[in-house]
This record gives C-alpha cells, structure tokens and sequence, in this order.
C-alpha cells in the first residue's frame, strides 16, 4: 500500500471525489488542489511523518504562516515538539518532482529563511524523488555544509543516526531506520530523467557526457547494494550526517575503482564529478533498491530513459526496440546460442536475447523441467550472457551505457567491450584479453551498423584486409579487358564491411540479421556487395522498413532487415565455379562479345577518321581554341599537311566536343548490350545457381510513427511468426541447397 492509500484508511487525508481535484488535510483542516504538482509532494512528505518517522498527526501541520514575512508566506508542512503547537521543530520545504537544480537550490535558501524565522531545529526540503536535510538550530545562520544531515529525527530520537538507509531497517544501534525502496517503474524512470537534467544543468554539460557520468553511478548504486553487509550496516552509497563532502566522493570513487578491476575494458575513465555534483546525484538514487525492483519494471525504466535520450545526435546508437524485438523473436536463439552484436549500441539485442533466454528458462519451469527460482533455473539464463553473449561498441561512454543496461537487467557478466569491432579477432583478443571474440565461432549475429560514415584507407589499414575493401571489376569487364582487380579502394562504408565482418565471426550455417540501407540492395553502384552476398551466404529474408522507421532517433534512411545464413566454403566455391561457367557460356555468344567489340572498333575508326566532323566549323581564332593551341597558328600551306593539321584539329574544343558525343553515343549502345548480358546473366543465376526461395515481406506499420509514438498495429509481428517458421523449415533440412 503506498502513502496515499494508506493516508486515506486512516483517514489522515480525504479526496473531494473519485477525480482527486481537492484534497484535505483532516486534522490541520486544511483543502487544497491536488492538481497541483507540488501538492502531491507535500501529500506525501506530511505522511511520511505520521506514517515513518513516528509523529503525532496532531503535531504536523500544514500551510504555517511565517512571522516577520511581509506579504504573507506559508511554510508547507511543520513539526511542533508540543500539542499546543508553540514550538517548531522541523520544516519542510516541499517542490515539484521535475524541479531544476538550480530550484532546488533556491528552495533550500528558502527553507532555511523559514526554518530561522519560525525557529525550528531542522530542515527536509524534498521534490518527492530527492530530499535534502540539515540541522538549522545548532549552526550558524549561513552553514549549509557542516549541516547537512542524513535524515532527520525520528520521533523520540535524541541523537542523530548517522546514516538514513540501513540493511534491515536498523541501525548500529538497534533502533528503526530505513531501508532502500523498491520503486515503480515510472518512478525510477523519472529519477534517470531528472539525475541526467541535474547534471546537463540546462547546457552547462554536454548531454552525452552528463549520461556517461550518470551511467557510472548508476553502476556504483548496483555495486554497493550487492556488497556483503550485515543487517543494521549503512549502505555506503548515500550521504552521511555531518561528513566532509570529500569522504562521499572517496567512498564512491572507492565502489568505482573495484567496477574497473572487474571490467576494465568499458570502465576506464574514472568519475569526473565533484563533490557538490556527486552529493547530488546521490541524492537521487540513494534511497531506491535497484537490485530488488522488479526486473521488468527496472529494465522498461531504463529503456524509457534511453529511449527518451538517444535521439537527434545519438539516435545511431538506438535501435527501436520494436525492430530489435521482431529480430530476436525471428532467431531460435536459446542459451546455448552463441550469440554477438557487432556494433552494439546501447544493448537493445543484447538485451533481448537475454530476456528471450530467461523467458525459456521460466517456461521450462512451468514445464517441470526444474523448479523456478532454483539455482537450474537460474544457471540457465544467468550463464547465457556470462558465457555466450557478446558486444561491441567502438564509443566507450556508449559500451558502458550497454554494460549499464544489462547489469540493470540482473547481469553483471555480459562481454561488452568497446573496440573498433571492424578489427581482426586477434587484433580484439590481444588488446582486450578476451578470447570469446573468435572468428567463425558465433551461432547468431544480431546488428544495426551505423549508416553513412565511411572507413579511410590513410586512416585505417585493415581496409585493403577487406574484399569489399578492394575496388570491384564487373565481371563482364574482366572477360572484356581481362583485369581482375584495381587495388583497395580510398574508402567503404561500415555497413558494407560490417557485412563482411560478420560473415568472418559466424560459424559455417551461421546466421545474420542486420539492418542495412536500401541502396544496399538497389543501387547498381552496390551490385558487387550483392554479388559477394550471394556467393558468401544464403539470402533467408528481406524485409522493408517503413521510410521513417528510424526518423525518431534522426536517421531518415530508408532501411531493411537481411537475414542470410553463413555458406560453408566449399558451398561458396560452388557458387563461385558454377556463376564463372555461366559467365563464359554467355561471352562467347556472337550477341554480346562480339558485338561490344564491333561496336567499340566502329567508334575508334569513326573517331581515327573523322568521319562525320565538319572541319570548316572550327573557328580556330576563338579564344578556347588560342588557349588549347598554345599560340600555335594555321597557316595556309599547312592545309596540305594532313598530319600536322590532323593533330591540330584534335586540340580544337568543336573536335573534342564532336568526340565526346560519339563517345556517348557508342557508349549507351555498348551499355544496352551489357545490361541486356547482365540481364540474362541474372536470370541464369537465379534459375540454375542460386535457385532457392527467400522469404520477402513488406512491412508498413510497425508499432511506432515518425515521432516515436506507439501505435495500434504492429505488422512486425505477424510478419515474425511467418518467418519464425520459414527459418526452422530451412533449419530442419527441408529447405536443400547445394546438397
């Protein structure tokens, strides 16, 4: 039962009606507006200290005016020591839960204006989702640093506790404290939200950076709340009464560094805070259990949080969970799956190939298999991530938003590693130590690369490592001008050798789902990666995204999901061999070769002639002409020298422009022979080399719209189910290619 219920079954407050508009304060007899954002927020703190902190309802009160104020101010709720209400005791300054920082601090400023006015003891000024308390009377007017406490009295206490959150709701001394809270999920997602805003302070930090700060804190509040501890032991990630700020930032450093020397590869910068910045980021997240809240309800939290921040700059490192959600429900990953994500972003695959696994081991419980919550049921998933789950994310701040994700997802063993995942295994392994990032090992990759940034052969030399590295000849041109390749290119884009980086971590019948732009599969400038495709993997599936799939993360780019499945080398070769002897079957028809030929041997004579090219148009005194000529002049004997003027003729711009023409023309001619070559040649291949079904599905509405709003329909889903089946068909041999 939270506050609110519990307030009204004891009649501590009342509602005007089921709408909640107005609400009492019964004893005070005090109405007010609950539609009011602050209302709520002293709702709350008014029974927290009838209700927790052990105070008579008839010593709190609410809306107290402050003397020598002029006009008159109100102090939201206060504490008296006697019935009579003659002598306060504690003030509570209450905000909004979205309050900025710099409101916040203003409302301790006004607290203390208060508390001093009404010559109170002590001070809670409280958002709701962050409180800060001190000791008012037993300090000077301007101390707010020696006076910060961690939690004011409890009723009948004498001394101060020196910590508010203790294991077991006790402290070293055996009296009542508090222990963390398991909170909401929209609880815990507003704390993300407003912790990051504190730290952004309103553009005073860069928003990536604020994130990154947050994420490592985030990671300390897990890590102290798994730290052994005894019942009636602080927590050590809070504030502790009247301690130098310094010991907090030292006892936090502290938790760090021991998160570093279990995974050194994404925790590597060290906190970058101050001490006034981490108190109040503690603050925030002090008082929740993040361990014991649901995981389902921690975990949609954390994924509101990313979801609401990965956006504009960062949408590149966000998959939307409906696309990740339809990729993983397609795969029959389970946890014996050797699952990787290339470019791991934020965690979304990872993420859900956890939660599909630990949703088999709950239903294999329901089975009988073993019982659920045993150590069986929880080794079956708990071993998933720690063994056979992998990602890479080249951004170190973005790799530990993913280690993030999935330790708020119970996991603290996921090999995330930030590294340039386009380098060799080996480069991988020596650099980071672990040899789980082996080439030709993973059962399932599972990507979205980034689009449109492209690898520099000057900047990276694994580049020219790549086939897709090197510059393509069609094959029409090596039977033509018997040339097989032109060097490594000057660049690629990531998609394109991520696809080929992939197909080196898979093991033969390995399969790949990746997101790729659509000019990977239209543009004939992108004929050669689908002539690599097709010979390296089998095509499973292509499925099209909507245009603005991805416009909520700010990448527009008409997109689909491939699934191709790993071919064996010899299975390669095959196709190879096989698409070579179609090739030469087709070269040597009189139509083709020999036609480019007569017609590239009929331009060069049209042009070695002449033929057709009006030389009395050139106006030899135009100033192109003087310019290409280099002074040179025409004289009236040299008409007679059909060498010499040959050679003049062809500096002339009416010659070049008459060549260029008849160039373009031969051109598009020869160009309609080829196409018509390559025409044929495609169908060939689809008849007699690559002739097997692919599962092909146009998918329109897909759970979300062009600004991320959920919608009714979802064709993902459907679309999942049919392909989920046509995939176990190929997984279970009915589906025979190449023997």
């Amino acid at each position: 039962m939270d506050l609110i219920q519990e307030g009204l079954a004891k009649k501590y407050i009342k509602f005007d009606s089921e709408e909640r508009k107005y609400i009492t304060y019964v004893i005070p007899g005090i109405k007010k507006s609950f539609i009011n954002p602050e209302e709520r927020v002293r709702a709350e703190a008014y029974l927290q200290l009838i209700l927790q902190y052990n105070y008579k309802p008839q010593h709190v009160d609410v809306e107290v005016t402050v003397p020598t104020r002029v006009p008159s101010i109100y102090a939201d709720v206060v504490v008296y020591k006697d019935d009579a209400k003659k002598s306060p005791y504690i003030i509570v300054e209450c905000k909004r839960e979205t309050v900025s920082e710099a409101e916040f601090v203003q409302a301790i400023e006004q607290g203390f204006g208060y508390t001093h006015s009404l010559r109170g003891e002590y001070l809670w000024v409280t958002s709701g989702l962050k409180s800060k308390y001190y000791d008012v009377g037993n300090f000077p007017a301007g101390e707010r640093i020696d006076n910060i406490i961690a939690a004011i009295p409890r009723f009948g206490e004498t001394e101060l506790s020196k910590a508010k959150f203790y294991k077991g709701a006790i402290n070293e001394k055996g009296n009542q404290a508090f222990d963390l809270e398991v909170v909401a999920q929209d609880e815990l997602t507003r704390v993300f939200s407003q912790a990051h805003q504190a730290l952004w302070a309103g553009g005073k930090r860069n928003p990536s950076e604020a994130f990154d700060e947050l994420d490592k804190l985030i990671f300390c509040k897990i890590w102290d709340e798994k730290r052994p501890r005894k019942n009636g032991e602080p927590y050590d990630f809070q504030e502790f009464t009247k301690e130098d700020p310094s010991f907090l930032l030292t006892r936090i450093r502290a938790i760090y560094e021991e998160g570093r020397l279990k995974d050194p590869e994404v925790f590597r910068e060290p906190i970058r805070l101050s001490a006034a910045e981490l108190r109040t980021i503690v603050g925030y997240l002090a008082p929740i259990n993040i361990g014991d809240t649901d995981l389902d309800s921690k975990g949609r939290a954390f994924e509101t949080f990313l979801g609401s921040f990965f956006r504009g700059d960062f949408g590149q490192y966000f998959t939307p969970r409906e696309v990740v959600d339809f990729i993983v429900k397609v795969l029959p990953i389970t946890n014996e799956s050797r699952v990787l994500d290339t470019s791991c972003g934020s965690g979304g695959f990872l993420l859900y190939a956890l939660d599909k696994v630990r949703r088999q081991a709950d239903r294999m419980a329901d089975e009988g298999y073993f019982k659920k919550e045993s150590v069986k049921h929880y080794n079956h998933w708990h071993d998933f991530p720690e063994n056979n789950l992998y990602g890479i994310e080249i951004s170190e701040g973005i790799a530990r938003t993913a280690k993030m994700n999935m330790i708020i997802h119970d996991d603290g063993h996921t090999n995330v590693i930030s590294f340039d995942g386009l380098q060799t295994d080996q480069e991988i392994i020596d650099k980071t130590g672990n040899k789980g990032f082996t080439f030709n090992t993973f059962d399932y990759i599972i990507t979205n690369p980034p689009f449109g940034s492209s690898v520099k052969q000057t900047e990276q030399a694994y580049l020219k490592n790549y086939r897709l590295g090197i510059k393509d000849v069609s094959w029409i041109d090596r039977k033509q001008k018997n040339i097989s390749q032109l060097g490594p290119r000057d660049s690629q884009s990531t998609e394109v050798l991520f696809i080929e980086q992939c197909h080196r971590f898979l093991k033969p019948g390995g399969t790949l789902a990746v997101v790729v732009p659509d000019g990977v599969l239209t543009n004939s400038s992108s004929q050669y990666v689908r002539d690599w495709m097709e010979e390296h993997y089998r095509i499973v599936a292509v499925i099209s995204l909507p245009q603005d799939a991805f416009k909520a993360t700010d990448a527009g780019v008409k997109s689909s999901v491939l699934f191709l499945q790993k071919l064996t080398e010899k299975q390669t070769e095959q196709i190879q061999h096989a698409k070579e002897k179609v090739q030469d079957r087709l070269w040597t028809k009189p139509d083709y070769s020999e036609a480019i030929a007569t017609l590239e041997a009929e331009r060069d004579g049209i042009v070695k002639q002449k033929q057709g090219f009006d030389a009395d148009g050139i106006s030899w005194e135009s100033e192109e002409n003087q310019k290409n000529l280099k002074g040179q002049t025409v004289e009236a004997d040299l008409f007679g020298n059909a060498k010499q003027l040959n050679k003049l003729i062809e500096k002339t711009e009416e010659f070049r422009a008459w060549k260029a023409e008849i160039t373009k023309n031969y051109a598009e001619r020869i160009t309609e022979i080829k196409e018509n070559l390559q025409d044929e040649y495609q169908d060939k291949l689809n008849r007699d080399v690559t002739n097997y079904p692919i599962f092909m599905a146009i998918a329109e509405q897909i759970g979300y719209d062009a600004t991320g709003r959920k919608t009714a329909v979802n064709e993902l889903d459907t679309i999942a189910d049919e392909l989920s089946r046509f995939i176990a068909d190929i997984n279970t041999g009915r589906e025979r290619f190449f023997g």
